[in-house]
């Protein structure tokens, strides 16, 4: 489907157009220090679907959910023991900036599963400039914004950029002009014993080493270490094994069905009646969730998943999938 792009300006009309269109669950692009993100909201499956799709992003990441301010942030995650006077400090040394700090999901986040990408930690930003700002606190929720560019190509940096890349795909872009920094976030790891550097970025490793001390890089853990949240291969397994491209149900499977045609089971999630892919990628990780615990409680022992089609996000919810049926190590 293709869409008419807003071009809207940093007014405060142009803000609240653009704060209201993502309340409805639609896809704005708006300037950041770092680079044009594409926001949605991240409290919702399906509009974070939609960054996916109009992305063509092939594997569900976890995305960076951005804030006003630090107090609204830090309230999603969970906070406890030394990580959180960490936090703390690096919020008040980079924040507003170019930092995102990955930290534990408090059980009470409003963060979907979608947005974490099924993993218990969520990536946390606040980003520096008025107009970002400015549309945060009046959409006043968390926001999920990964780079406004189609997946492989170069990150945009201003409001033309998003248009070349993403016109027709997205609701709108508002326009602030060029970002001052140019490149995205530095992404810091708290969730592990040693403070982790995943991505360089706007936020030098010598500035997050005269906070936190030895910060680690991936490449010392060298194979051990995924890249990037969730790029473990079994890292999305569920408690039950998960058999693919099911085509019948064994009795004590639990069936993760997509479609109007499924066999019969004794315990059924259906991604999508309509076999829309963008349903399925929004059920996804709620569907896995629900047919592990309930399966489980009913004493089934697999979940058997239809097959999922080789296309759009079909592509991403077949490479979860797939991480799902990895053993876990």
């Amino acid at each position: 489907m293709t869409l008419h792009t807003e071009h809207l300006y940093a007014t405060p009309a142009g803000i609240e157009h653009a704060a209201s269109l993502i309340r409805e669950g639609r896809l704005v692009a708006f300037g950041t220090e770092t680079v044009y993100g594409l926001g949605a909201l991240a409290s919702s499956d399906q509009a974070v679907a939609r960054i996916f799709a109009a992305k063509g992003r092939p594997k569900f990441n976890p995305l960076i959910s951005h804030f006003a301010d630090a107090d609204s942030a830090l309230a999603q995650a969970d906070l406890q023991g030394p990580i959180q006077e960490l936090a703390h400090k690096l919020a008040d040394a980079f924040w507003p900036g170019p930092l995102t700090l990955v930290l534990p999901r408090a059980r009470s986040s409003s963060i979907s599963d979608l947005t974490a990408a099924g993993l218990d930690s969520i990536a946390l930003r606040v980003p520096r400039g008025q107009t970002a700002r400015a549309l945060l606190r009046a959409v006043n929720a968390p926001v999920a914004a990964p780079s406004a560019n189609l997946s492989g190509t170069v990150s945009p940096s201003d409001a033309f950029h998003v248009l070349r890349s993403l016109g027709g795909r997205i609701d709108a872009v508002l326009d602030s002009g060029p970002c001052s920094v140019g490149v995205e976030s530095t992404v810091l790891d708290l969730t592990r014993e040693t403070p982790t550097l995943l991505r360089p970025g706007g936020i030098t490793l010598e500035e997050l080493t005269a906070i936190c001390g030895k910060v680690a890089h991936p490449d010392d853990f060298a194979d051990l270490l995924p890249s990037s949240p969730g790029r473990l291969a079994s890292h999305y397994a569920p408690e039950l094994p998960v058999r693919l491209d099911a085509t019948s149900v064994e009795p004590r499977e639990a069936l993760l069905a997509f479609g109007p045609e499924t066999p019969d089971a004794a315990l059924t999630w259906n991604l999508s009646e309509q076999g829309n892919l963008e349903e399925a990628a929004a059920r996804l990780f709620a569907g896995l969730r629900f047919l592990d615990s309930e399966g489980a409680r009913r004493g089934l022992t697999r979940i058997a998943a239809q097959t999922i089609p080789r296309h759009g996000l079909g592509l991403a919810i077949r490479d979860r999938l797939r991480r799902a049926s990895e053993p876990r190590s």
